[in-house]
């Protein structure tokens, strides 16, 4: 009786957490899978066409543009994270003064509002006052100010480099912490064997970081390949669908045009993309 009522207690207390799980992740995700099969306004028109949402938006061409843009964002994103991440963690992982100071301002942007970062750059790069033009144009870089968002070819690689600048920070605190998990004695063992500094990097310290490496990869992949907010207050998706990338053209659909049928539609295929991704990105990088 008494482990009965024990485990009463751990139930009442676990209870909350999964009301709030349900109502905050499970309903909306089947309400969206639900949605999918439906050509509806969600209020008084639910005609139900069961995979023709589906069928409609893989054969429409700008399905596969959007897809394009967005693998290409991704892509470059991630890379830049990482690159960057790794780079600040491995001097953050050094002893030198000042450390924690450096740490708290390279932590910064990813402290911001997303909206505050997106205003931020969207002045940084305003053709008419932006700083950066008017250093441009200062320096004889530039004969006359450029419009870097509302340029089709250079938009995307603004919207790249506002991301990566807005994102390193979390791949950067992720990996510091592997780091400081790698055990010193290993590393002392290796260079007392007469492995260079870079053998040591990629044949001890990599290897050891290799189950932070993985959560990390996916987390970041991830995210940004259904990511919406920056674009959206950036470009929101232009110009002339520059960056549109597969969660803006979802945005769009459901509440510039609502589509909500096809939207929820490409939806369910993101979200199958991500859980695809997710897992091959484990077995690729999953341990010995």
């Amino acid at each position: 009786m008494t482990g009965l009522r024990e485990r009463g207690v751990g139930y009442a207390f676990v209870l909350p957490a999964v009301i709030t799980l349900v109502l905050l992740l499970l309903y909306p995700f089947g309400y969206g899978i639900y949605v999918s099969f439906f050509k509806t306004n969600l209020i008084s028109k639910w005609n139900f066409v069961g995979l023709e949402n589906y069928a409609d938006v893989v054969v429409e061409p700008e399905f596969w543009t959007s897809m394009r843009i967005t693998l290409i964002f991704t892509v470059c994103v991630v890379i830049g994270h990482f690159v960057l991440g790794f780079l600040f963690a491995v001097m953050l992982n050094r002893e030198m003064k000042g450390r924690a100071i450096f740490r708290a301002i390279l932590l910064l942007p990813w402290l911001f509002p997303e909206v505050v970062v997106a205003n931020l750059w969207k002045w940084i790069f305003n053709p008419s006052m932006g700083f950066l033009n008017s250093s441009l144009v200062s320096a004889g870089v530039l004969e006359e100010p450029m419009s870097w968002l509302g340029s089709p070819k250079y938009a995307l690689a603004v919207v790249i480099f506002v991301c990566i600048w807005k994102g390193y920070p979390l791949v950067m605190i992720q990996l510091l912490a592997g780091l400081q998990t790698v055990s010193r004695d290993i590393i002392e063992a290796a260079i007392i064997d007469g492995a260079t500094a870079w053998q040591t990097f990629w044949r001890v310290t990599l290897p050891a970081m290799k189950s932070t490496i993985t959560v990390t990869l996916i987390l970041d992949v991830v995210w940004w390949f259904k990511h919406v907010t920056m674009i959206w207050l950036l470009t929101q998706g232009g110009p002339n669908g520059a960056t549109n990338t597969i969660s803006v053209d979802i945005y769009k659909r459901a509440f510039s045009f609502f589509e909500f049928g096809p939207s929820s539609a490409i939806a369910v295929i993101v979200f199958l993309i991500c859980v695809a991704i997710s897992l091959i990105q484990r077995r690729m990088l999953r341990d010995d």
